[in-house]
């Protein structure tokens, strides 16, 4: 029963695992951190022909710099005619290494590749308290893999993807005097000194051993923990990418995106409607004061060319009889002038009283004033948003997912015509968006970065390559010369340029970025290429 129980202990912890852990890892992801997954050999001499000794795993924290385990090389410590190879998943082949640091204690590494030698893209360790249960993912070269595949220890140095394997994480506990994570992704010999992964590919320990499982009991096994590694590496000049926003899934992302769109869909909806009640109130009221307002005026116009054409009347009348006595006809003069003068008024004031259409204008007057827009439609008040100017943009952790990229502000002078910083021309696809297209070959990853000036979103989406894909997206880029600012018609050349390399990328990237933008007089921060 005991030997049952000890038996049937993983398949517990994986099932509870299932309710209590977060999303799944995404090998999108995985594969990305296993292109900085390396084998750590020990070479020998054997008549003058290099020997492979034995082999571990390892991982890139910057460039040229490998973590490993110190149990990995300990021979190579002892023994001179040793040398240390590092050979990675991708590419033409290895190189050779020297020790950096060594910490038996906690059970690591530090080795360095010559500059220029191999360059190797470093992982990123994870900085937030992981949950127990949560998934893991182990990555190496696991002794037992290469016995199965017939391989022998010559084609160790031949390139070669690592083994992946999934797990739980089933907490932290001190262990042989250091702290260690306890897992359930299985390791074997070969896999010391690789990385423990998170669900989004970052670093949550350094595989080291795994428990006595000879007697039937349930494997687990252990790594180096974060409180081990980031002193160690710091206190040896490496400063390592910690990242310690949630991990979340693109996908996530993007259902998060819709919800926010249609939620702001219905607010706007909702603020017209709710306008167009007020304006219908406005419009009413504005209706009935016109109405009576232009009515009054109509009234009193007619009224006083009325009075006009009688005083004309009376006027005329008396001229007419003036003008028959010799004495009066000074006053006939005077009553014929101002007899023509009031018919003169009358016809005026008759011509000029307010018509009906008078109660429209003075209605449109009234809700333009009520909306704070000018009568030609103008908006008052707030000013619409510049198409033109400096940014400065600042991340939006909610709407993004970041496993590897810093998260700097950025700053940028955006133009109308898409030309950034005066120099760099950005491309307009045919849905009307614009964007430029960035390969980063020291970092095997490309960048498509976007700019919604109506919104004032800045967005980076990183896709992380393996070799591949990364030659296949080089070869692309060399196809085309982006045009320069100011030349004719260069965003829609641009846009059909890219559209090519952009079709060779996966369906979705392994980061998201998104900024919010606004206007920004000094730019200090990092500048958008």
């Amino acid at each position: 029963m005991l030997r049952l129980l000890r038996a049937l202990a993983p398949l517990v912890l994986a099932l509870s695992a299932l309710v209590a852990a977060p999303a799944a890892a995404d090998p999108a992801d995985i594969d990305a951190a296993a292109r900085g997954v390396v084998r750590v050999v020990l070479i020998g001499d054997r008549s003058g022909e290099p020997v492979p000794i034995s082999h571990g795993s390892g991982f890139a924290v910057s460039p040229t710099r490998i973590v490993t385990n110190a149990h990995v090389i300990q021979e190579a410590l002892q023994d001179d005619t040793l040398r240390i190879a590092v050979v990675p998943s991708e590419g033409e082949g290895g190189t050779f290494a020297r020790v950096v640091a060594v910490s038996p204690r906690n059970d690591l590494a530090l080795i360095e590749i010559a500059k220029g030698a191999l360059r190797l893209p470093p992982l990123t360790l994870a900085g937030g308290a992981m949950p127990d249960l949560g998934e893991v993912s182990a990555v190496g070269y696991p002794m037992n893999v290469d016995l199965a595949q017939g391989l022998d220890m010559s084609d160790i140095f031949r390139a070669q993807p690592p083994v992946k394997s999934r797990g739980f994480l089933s907490g932290e506990r001190p262990s042989r005097q250091f702290d260690t994570l306890l897992h359930t992704a299985p390791i074997a010999r070969g896999n010391s000194g690789g990385p423990l992964l998170d669900a989004c590919g970052r670093v949550l320990g350094v595989n080291s051993f795994g428990a006595d499982s000879d007697s039937g009991d349930a494997e687990f096994y252990f790594a180096v923990s974060m409180r081990e590694l980031v002193p160690f590496l710091r206190a040896n000049g490496v400063e390592p990418t910690i990242n310690a926003l949630p991990c979340r899934s693109i996908e996530d992302l993007n259902t998060e995106e819709r919800q926010r769109l249609e939620a702001e869909q219905e607010a706007a909806r909702e603020r017209l409607a709710a306008r167009a009640a007020r304006t219908g109130e406005v419009r009413e009221r504005a209706r009935l004061e016109a109405q009576m307002a232009v009515l009054e005026a109509r009234e009193n116009a007619m009224a006083l060319a009325l009075i006009a054409l009688l005083l004309a009347a009376g006027t005329g009348a008396a001229a007419v009889q003036w003008r028959r006595d010799p004495e009066r006809r000074r006053h006939a003069a005077i009553a014929a002038a101002v007899a023509g003068l009031s018919l003169v008024g009358a016809a005026v004031l008759w011509l000029t009283r307010p018509g009906l259409a008078a109660i429209e204008d003075r209605v449109a007057s009234a809700i333009a004033e009520a909306e704070g827009k000018t009568p030609d439609g103008a908006a008052g008040g707030s000013a619409a948003l510049a198409a033109d100017g400096a940014l400065i943009c600042t991340l939006v952790p909610e709407r993004s997912r970041v496993t590897t990229a810093r998260t700097d502000d950025v700053a940028f002078d955006w133009h109308a015509d898409g030309c950034v910083n005066t120099r760099t021309q950005y491309g307009r696809a045919a849905d009307g968006t614009w964007s430029r297209v960035l390969v980063l070959e020291d970092e095997a990853a490309v960048a498509v970065n976007s700019y919604d000036p109506d919104t004032r979103t800045f967005r980076t989406d990183r896709y992380l390559l393996g070799k591949s894909a990364m030659d296949r997206v080089l070869e692309a880029r060399a196809q085309y010369t982006p045009p320069a600012c100011g030349v004719s018609d260069a965003a829609r050349t641009l846009g059909e340029q890219q559209s090519a390399l952009v079709a060779l990328l996966p369906d979705t990237p392994n980061e998201r970025l998104v900024y919010r933008c606004s206007p920004k007089a000094d730019a200090g921060q990092t500048r958008l290429k």
